[in-house]
């Protein structure tokens, strides 16, 4: 109960800090500073989570016959989409199935599109439907509201625990911590150019290709961040935004401006293959993001976070089919799989990078490692605890980082525990960012 509820009121209050993108294909019409929400009580949310512990349960649904329903921001075409496909295809795959079973609409944009794309998935029976785009989630919650008996699932939203709608419900992996792993090859690389004589200790700089100043993407880019410093403390990083989540040309350009200004490695928080073929004729390696950037980039390619969205989908669908709750906030990464690094480039990766990842990752999984360790990192010149401590109006109702002081506790901030959207949303020292114009 006590979890259950922390993520209820946190779900309810956190926005500064949420993240209003998604490593989907959000709009920059849904900034996270818009998406301001009131909190509950204590008291009221421990009364809507009783009620909803007391819910029956629902009924059970004979797997030969259930219709799972799937909204996609993209297609195959777009590396975030495309990762969310190969998800629905495990799934299948793991439940037994069949094509007829699974109804995708690709390419619905983040507009009443959606509300009509659920709507006609519920009517014709899917007993479940998910959309993987931040800006559909508004539709989604309609489209609840009118099917109760149909579960909505939406990926990389906050909103299902303030609904009270027990059909509602958010999911998104825990990225961050493979962003982490893929900081430390990106350090280890900066080390070897060190030790090779090709640049100094201060001149190694990191170029970040973000999309939007969002909290998953400046979570995102920290994390990297951390990892990349975890192995090599003189790096430093400089982030462009694009604004724009799929841009091949302009993530291309916004790589080779960040060359330009001396960034001697490149990584990106975008879906497209731009920034790694940039870098690919530049001779810069680069980490990607969502796919193997390998065949884009042979020379300079080192690997990239991505997702695997298998692990929910599976748990989702069968727990229809067993008649049970699915969770209201659903996040999970390395140790469960659902998030990971792609092969590594034998051909540019450090020596040792192996046995180095390996053992990151060990250490994240058994907790012996926190990502957002706050000894690791300062957020103009203080700890992150002193910055909140002298900053308190910051981090109250309407400030700048609103409510994100609710995820400090016990030397780390818990990205992703209380609910499964990202929330840190600070540009720590080291960093510096800077947005493009349209």
């Amino acid at each position: 109960m006590k979890k259950k509820l922390i993520g209820l009121v946190l779900s309810l209050t956190m926005v500064g800090g949420l993240l209003a993108g998604c490593g989907s294909s959000a709009s920059s019409s849904a900034p996270a500073e818009e998406a301001a929400v009131e909190a509950e009580t204590e008291a009221e949310a421990e009364a809507e989570a009783e009620t909803e512990a007391e819910a029956p349960a629902a009924e059970a649904v004979d797997a030969s016959q259930i219709k799972v329903g799937v909204i996609y921001v993209g297609d195959e075409n777009e590396g975030y989409t495309e990762s969310h496909m190969k998800g629905i295809q495990e799934m299948k795959t793991a439940l037994g199935l069949t094509d007829e079973q699974i109804i995708e609409k690709t390419n619905i944009p983040e507009d009443e599109s959606c509300f009509d794309a659920a709507a006609d998935l519920a009517e014709q029976g899917c007993q479940i439907v998910f959309a993987n785009s931040f800006g559909h989630e508004d539709y989604m919650i309609r489209a609840a509201e009118e099917y109760p008996d149909v579960q909505f699932c939406h990926a990389t939203g906050y909103q299902a625990a303030t609904t009270g709608l027990a059909n509602m419900h958010n999911y998104f992996t825990a990225i961050y911590e493979a962003r982490y792993v893929s900081g430390v090859v990106a350090g280890l690389k900066l080390n070897e150019m060190i030790e090779a004589g090709q640049i100094t200790a201060e001149q190694a700089k990191i170029g970040y290709v973000g999309a939007y100043p969002y909290a998953e993407v400046i979570s995102g880019f920290t994390s990297f961040f951390l990892g990349a410093r975890s192995v090599c403390p003189s790096a430093t990083m400089e982030v462009q935004y694009t604004n724009s989540w799929f841009d091949i040309a302009k993530e291309g350009e916004t790589a080779k401006k960040l060359i330009a200004d001396n960034c001697v490695l490149i990584s990106q928080h975008a879906d497209s293959t731009g920034a790694p073929a940039a870098c690919e004729e530049e001779g810069v390696p680069c980490v990607g993001y969502n796919i193997d950037m390998i065949p884009t980039a042979p020379n300079t390619a080192l690997t990239s976070p991505t997702n695997n969205w298998g692990p929910y989908y599976t748990y989702a669908v069968q727990s229809v089919i067993d008649g049970t709750p699915i969770d209201t906030d659903w996040s999970q990464g390395l140790a469960d799989g659902s998030c990971l690094i792609t092969a590594l480039n034998e051909a540019t990766i450090a020596e040792g990078t192996a046995e180095k990842v390996a053992e990151v990752e060990e250490a994240i999984k058994s907790g012996s490692l926190h990502v957002f360790d706050t000894s690791t990192f300062t957020v103009g010149g203080s700890s992150l605890e002193d910055y909140i401590a002298a900053h308190a109006d910051e981090f109250a109702e309407g400030g700048a980082y609103q409510f994100m002081d609710t995820h400090v506790a016990d030397g780390y901030f818990h990205e992703s525990e209380p609910t499964s959207a990202p929330a840190f949303a600070m540009i720590i020292d080291g960093i510096t960012s800077v947005t493009q114009e349209n």
